[in-house]
């Protein structure tokens, strides 16, 4: 169901800090005319921890009406609280997003125990087909891979995992505990390549709202054993995805960068501010080293 490559979509605001509409639905179009398979509105790209629940449904519904079927909508509900999470998860449904990313509960820490009750409640609470999100460097806490297969098991519609750990060798592992059929995507652009070559089908994308057919291309190598390509593919972006990584925390590069392209404003929400000048030259030169501005 979610072999292929997804963008992490950006919010953009305006200059008075709301949210940008058409720019948004600018960088959705993009994505469906560049071959990617799906989008992922409000998840850590999207800001989704600085948007009201009200702006939190608004960007999903909006990111199910410009899409219009041309590809998934994968709606980011996770929070941590449980209460929240189903009632995001349940408002995503009923808007017509297609599935839901469900990061792990940050900040209160739970149990592996308590991760597996909070991932069952919430998939006991929606038909939508779900994907467990593990990103331990903001979470602090990891979904281990005997949980993933405890809810594989006992829960039908939580079909993949987005792994943003960074370890190649944690890739290898679930593949081999979990099911055939329960899907890996990379959480990280510049380990996409590493990831599927141990088992993944694609990858959640940064990068992809700024270079979406090179990401479409590369996993679509992958999945069609042009492993040559896809890995010439990655070394020509290879500096975009270290600077998006580096050069601040996720997603003010990106934003950054679309600026540049003159996709949208680089404004992003408190406690996250826009990169320094001095950064933002420093992006300039990789964008315009690789032809993209």
């Amino acid at each position: 169901m979610f072999a292929g490559a997804h963008t992490a979509l950006v919010t953009p605001f305006d200059d008075k800090g709301r949210i940008d509409a058409d720019a948004f639905r600018t960088i959705i179009d993009r994505q469906f005319e560049n071959g990617i398979k799906g989008v992922v509105p409000v998840g850590t790209t999207g800001e989704s921890s600085t948007l009201s629940t009200e702006e939190h449904q608004i960007v999903i519904g909006m990111a199910v009406r410009q899409t219009h079927k041309r590809g998934l909508v994968i709606a980011g509900t996770g929070s941590n609280s449980t209460r929240e999470a189903i009632d995001l998860t349940q408002a995503a449904e009923e808007v017509g997003a297609d599935a839901a990313l469900l990061v792990t509960p940050y900040y209160n820490k739970p149990s592996q125990e308590g991760l597996f009750q909070h991932y069952s409640a919430i998939a006991h609470s929606t038909g939508l087909p779900l994907i467990l999100y593990s990103i331990p460097g903001r979470c602090h806490i990891q979904i281990e891979v005997e949980t993933c297969v405890r809810l594989a098991e006992a829960c039908p519609n939580i079909r993949a995992i987005k792994e943003a750990g960074g370890v190649t060798e944690r890739v290898r592992r679930l593949r081999a505990a979990l099911p055939a059929e329960f899907e890996i995507l990379s959480g990280d652009d510049a380990l996409t390549v590493d990831f599927m070559k141990e088992g993944a089908v694609g990858v959640v994308s940064v990068a992809g709202n700024l270079v979406p057919g090179a990401m479409a291309e590369l996993v679509s190598a992958m999945l069609e054993s042009r492993i040559g390509e896809a890995e010439a593919i990655h070394a020509k972006h290879a500096p975009l995805f270290n600077a998006l990584l580096k050069l601040d925390t996720n997603p003010v590069p990106i934003k950054a960068a679309l600026a540049l392209a003159g996709t949208c404003l680089s404004k992003v929400r408190l406690p996250m501010v826009e990169m320094p000048p001095e950064k933002v030259e420093e992006l300039r030169a990789i964008l315009t080293e690789s032809g993209l501005v």
